[in-house]
């Protein structure tokens, strides 16, 4: 069995957005009631988090976003744009929070576990540099990575996104990189209404952004073809080091935010491939953090399907990869795209 390392902490719990907003507490205590009614909690190994410290944020934030945030801190409530706003330990649960996902990068790269998932709050793939939006306070997964680039001398990290909303955040932090590859499939055009096809990155990083944006009501099939016929020419190229997913649940079938046809089987399928990518090109060296996921049944049920897969007591079939889906315009769409930086 894989030693899978969970990241919890009662700061993710404790960050509040107020009453009836859909990044809520409860999102992680159904998580964590999913892996405990059945009997995956003992299976993992806790990681404790600590806070990451203003120079790790500030890989990747501007100085003065650090101190925006760092100044709503024992505030009752500042509001940072129409849907994220601060409790008083907002701004101490985004340290922890990205602080965690640098522990467990640490932890992967020290060999104490071989796959690593904080389950975070806030989120945080929509922060900008020099701003909060989207629910997110810090980029978790970006200052994991640029942790990771800077601590760890890798030089070639993936990030794939498959939460239902663009990374803008990653991308934008990233895009004129090469040791930071960007891969994101999103319902488009949605918030934040960025992740256009012609997005590709500049300069240096031109070719290192992949964006596939998507129409809604595609399902399981669509992403495993996604993912086999884009994904996996890439990463046999690009062979990277360490590969970090951005774990949204929100393209789950009943998502309140979505519009798209995930099942809990679907979320193991892309769990499974990227574990198996992960083993094949980087020693198995894969960190996963949540991000999105705002239907409360669809959290407890995929987090079942994926930590089952992660732990290697189930092996998700595929299905058939080469059947026609209504992915494939878009498929080909993003390959002519990428052609020149790319062979598909």
């Amino acid at each position: 069995m894989k030693k899978v390392g969970i990241v919890l902490d009662k700061l993710y719990v404790d960050h509040n957005n107020g009453p009836g907003h859909p990044e809520c507490p409860e999102r992680l205590l159904v998580m964590i009631d999913a892996l405990k009614e059945n009997d995956l909690l003992d299976k993992l190994v806790r990681i404790e988090p600590r806070d990451a410290t203003e120079k790790e944020i500030t890989l990747v934030h501007q100085p003065i976003h650090y101190r925006r945030m760092k100044a709503t801190k024992g505030k009752p409530r500042v509001f940072l744009d129409s849907d994220t706003s601060t409790c008083p330990i907002s701004f101490d649960a985004a340290l922890r929070a990205a602080g965690g996902m640098v522990t467990a990068v640490d932890a992967v790269m020290a060999g104490d576990i071989d796959i690593g998932f904080p389950l975070v709050r806030p989120p945080g793939h929509h922060a900008e540099t020099d701003r909060a939006m989207g629910f997110c306070l810090f980029n978790n997964v970006a200052v994991g990575a640029a942790h990771a680039v800077k601590n760890h001398d890798l030089d070639r990290i993936l990030i794939v996104d498959w939460d239902l909303h663009h990374g803008n955040g990653t991308e934008h932090m990233f895009n004129n990189r090469r040791d930071i590859l960007y891969f994101s499939t999103h319902q488009h055009p949605y918030y934040p209404g960025t992740g256009a096809f012609t997005d590709v990155g500049f300069d240096r990083g031109a070719g290192y952004t992949i964006n596939v944006p998507l129409t809604p009501i595609m399902g399981d099939a669509e992403y495993m073809k996604i993912f086999n016929e884009i994904l996996t020419p890439v990463i046999e190229q690009y062979e990277p080091e360490m590969i970090l997913v951005s774990v949204g649940f929100d393209t789950y079938e009943n998502d309140p935010l979505g519009g798209m046809n995930v099942t809990p089987s679907g979320f193991a399928q892309q769990t499974r491939f990227l574990k198996e990518k992960a083993q094949q090109y980087c020693d198995g060296r894969i960190v996963y953090v949540l991000e999105g996921g705002y239907d409360l049944d669809g959290l407890w049920l995929s987090t079942k399907s994926v930590f089952e897969e992660l732990l290697e007591l189930n092996t998700t079939d595929y299905g058939d990869l080469d059947a026609e889906t209504k992915a494939d315009g878009i498929i080909g769409r993003v390959e002519k795209t990428l052609s020149d930086y790319w062979k598909f």
